[in-house]
């Protein structure tokens, strides 16, 4: 029987490439999208797709959404709900929790997914397990920065950055206290977000990594990971970076997947679902964790779906149906692929061999 699977923030681009791993993995899943917004919801391509109720930005999970929520699982017969973002993995697992949904889910706790969003409690936690991390400072007023400054010195550049949310955003590098307080006023009088919610930590300048892996009840079933090399629509961006890699390879650092491990069981030892994380290396070329998110799949997780030994996707959605997964060795390294991708264009993945097939020099134009 076909697995019927609902994916909230349907019409997305981190769900839409969900959908296409899934499909490649099981043409016979069938897929139900849903989203509080038409537009977005419109460029699904699920079978069937729910326009449901906006959840209380403020309050959680309003009334209606929830029985909007409930009614199309009911309707559609699903068998499992993905998240499609960070709001929503918070908001399904507090749903369950306070009253189970009426098909499956492969989530960890409320509390686990709550502590992943916030960056500082994250650092704090790191520090005392010694897990590698940026040093980290919190931010209140002016005075706190300028001491954050001082206590990271001598530093030519610091990182300064909004403790929760995702896609690098408020995130930027700076090269002084005047330039960081400006940073945070500009985002506390023009976007409302308050000081407090800034750090300012150490700049890690070393290689940019993502790993994603599945746990099930504290056991790794999968992990794999890639390097970013550029990012997508970077040069928009203050600091010339970003978290959505426009050219990535998978790599593979048994240094930052052990780190990643000793994260994982640091938070949550009894870890449950799909988790990613980013790092970056710093001066001494140790991987660093600046951040976990929890129960969602990372922009990019076609990388991760389409080549190797496992469909990290197909695999996800297996376990969260109660389905037997057999993997043996879960470190899963596929050897040198190139993934490349730009706005509105299909994301390509290339072996090493074939990146520069069908491409020519201007010395070469017109010969045989």
């Amino acid at each position: 029987m076909s697995r019927r699977i609902l994916i909230t923030r349907a019409g997305s681009g981190p769900c839409n490439n969900l959908m296409c791993s899934l499909m490649h993995d099981d043409a016979s899943t069938v897929l139900i999208g849903c989203n509080s917004d038409r537009f977005v919801l419109k460029r699904s391509p699920a079978q069937r797709n729910f326009l449901l109720a906006p959840p209380d930005p403020e309050d959680g999970p309003s009334h209606a959404f929830d029985r909007d929520l409930r009614a199309v699982i009911g309707r559609a017969g699903v068998d499992l709900v993905i998240p499609g973002n960070d709001d929503d993995a918070l908001l399904l697992a507090r749903l369950h929790e306070r009253e189970p949904l009426p098909c499956r889910t492969f989530l960890p706790s409320a509390k686990t997914i709550a502590l992943c969003h916030d960056k500082y409690a994250l650092y704090v936690l790191f520090r005392r397990y010694n897990i590698p991390v940026a040093t980290t400072y919190p931010v209140s007023d002016r005075a706190s920065l300028i001491e954050a400054w001082r206590a990271l010195a001598p530093r030519k550049l610091a990182w300064c950055r909004i403790r929760h949310g995702c896609a690098s955003l408020g995130a930027t590098m700076v090269q002084d206290a005047d330039q960081a307080w400006h940073w945070i006023s500009y985002w506390n009088t023009m976007r409302g977000v308050p000081v407090e919610h800034f750090t300012l930590c150490e700049f890690l300048p070393g290689r940019d990594f993502n790993v994603q892996g599945i746990w099930s009840e504290g056991r790794l079933v999968l992990i794999k990971m890639c390097e970013r090399l550029s990012y997508l629509n970077a040069t928009q961006n203050p600091s010339g970076m970003a978290s959505t890699a426009a050219l990535a390879k998978t790599v593979w650092e048994p240094a930052a997947i052990a780190t990643c491990e000793a994260a994982m069981h640091a938070v949550d030892p009894r870890a449950h679902g799909i988790f990613f994380f980013d790092m970056k290396e710093n001066e001494a070329g140790v991987p660093c964790v600046t951040e976990i998110n929890a129960s969602r799949f990372v922009m990019i997780t076609n990388f991760h779906d389409l080549i190797g030994r496992y469909n990290m996707a197909g695999t996800y959605a297996r376990l969260g149906c109660g389905e037997a997964v057999h993997i043996e060795h879960p470190y899963d390294d596929p050897g040198e692929y190139y993934l490349v991708r730009e706005l509105d264009t299909l994301p390509g993945i290339f072996p090493a061999h074939e990146l520069f097939e069908h491409i020519e020099t201007p010395a070469g134009a017109g010969t045989q």
